[in-house]
């Protein structure tokens, strides 16, 4: 078979004349040959199977020059690189979905805690941080109040004042009242004052070697949980017996899980694992994952530090949460079962219940 026109090719590629001349410049997809008198572009046939996967990541919606990335490499390679590209999409798909949740109920003038055919609901609440068994001191800092719920870990030189710091910021939101469409502006202003709070902790000029801090944090509203978010500190929600892990890892090891470098389980154990890709601190990415969940009567939300998420099992962790009855004695137990099993690190829980007041 010949050269193809820029229009026969066009049409076997599915893509139009218009996008191969764009991407022509672009260095992206050169025809084979430019009739030096017409200008027209002329393509060999080999050209087309490239061309589809061109037009198949534009339809993916990959900017341009990831494409030209992609096109360069060899097919696994090319497709850990698709993999991690969808994985950063749908992460980024889940928090526009919610926060076009919560667009769409304030518009609507959907103030949940106003709906009058809801019965009244609030929380009880639990919060224990330990030393652990081998850490000279602890880092980590554990707040449940009336309306907030917060775990902080800590790192550096100063990673128990950093820790302090940011939850200290937080508590602020306790003492006044914040209008419901407000909600997340508050909170991430709250995030950034955090993490100003925390460089001052050590000082201008500092790193993050010297103080530093996750933040995992739960502020209720009166029928909402706003979580934010920040490093590898954990939320979880139990419902109707099910654990379902509510934050997401913000973790050099995740990443690679996500991207398909690594299974879940080489995770577990990865020399890596604890290394943090977002956290509060001098020249650290301090951008919070922010997000509204809907209480039911009857939910159990766990806050927890890595030293219990890392050493304890899931299945352990879920059965304590599903059988231990009141806030207090379940932090108790989760902590014990983090120094049963070592206690490498720090340790720190907030258990809140979710339950309908008395009127």
């Amino acid at each position: 078979m010949g050269l193809l026109t820029i229009g026969a090719f066009a049409k076997a590629s599915r893509l139009s004349p218009k996008a191969l001349r764009l991407y022509d410049e672009l260095g992206l997809l050169p025809p084979t040959r430019v009739d030096p008198l017409t200008g027209y572009r002329l393509y060999a046939p080999e050209l087309l199977e490239q061309a589809r996967l061109v037009a198949w990541l534009r339809r993916l919606g990959m900017p341009l020059a990831r494409i030209q990335q992609v096109c360069t490499l060899e097919s696994a390679a090319a497709a850990q690189e698709i993999r991690a590209f969808w994985a950063q999409v749908e992460a980024d798909t889940a928090a526009r979905r919610d926060l076009a949740s919560f667009l769409i109920d304030r518009l609507s003038r959907k103030d949940p805690a106003m709906t009058p055919t809801t019965k009244p609901l609030g929380i009880h609440y639990a919060a224990l941080s330990d030393r652990g068994l081998v850490r000279e001191s602890n880092q980590d800092t554990a707040y449940a109040g009336s309306r907030l719920l917060a775990v902080a870990d800590g790192f550096g030189s100063a990673g128990a004042s950093a820790g302090a710091a940011a939850i200290d910021v937080l508590k602020r939101l306790e003492t006044g009242g914040i209008p419901w469409g407000e909600l997340l502006n508050v909170l991430e202003d709250a995030v950034e004052q955090a993490e100003q709070a925390v460089n001052g902790v050590a000082g201008p000029g500092s790193s993050p070697e010297e103080a530093g801090t996750t933040l995992t944090a739960m502020f209720w509203t009166g029928s909402q949980l706003a979580l934010v978010h920040i490093g590898d500190s954990r939320a979880h929600l139990l419902r109707d017996g099910e654990l379902f892990q509510i934050t997401h890892d913000h973790t050099v090891v995740q990443s690679m899980v996500d991207e398909g470098r690594i299974s879940p389980e080489e995770a577990v154990s990865h020399p890596q694992r604890s290394l943090l890709v977002r956290a509060l601190g001098h020249g650290a990415d301090g951008t919070p994952d922010m997000r509204l969940h809907d209480a039911q009567r009857g939910d159990r939300y766990l806050l927890c530090s890595d030293g219990l998420s890392t050493v304890v099992q899931t299945e352990e962790i879920c059965r304590v949460l599903r059988e231990v009855g009141e806030p207090e004695q379940a932090v108790r137990e989760l902590v014990a079962l983090a120094n049963r099993s070592g206690g490498p690190d720090n340790v720190s829980c907030v258990v809140a219940d979710v339950v309908e007041l008395q009127q």
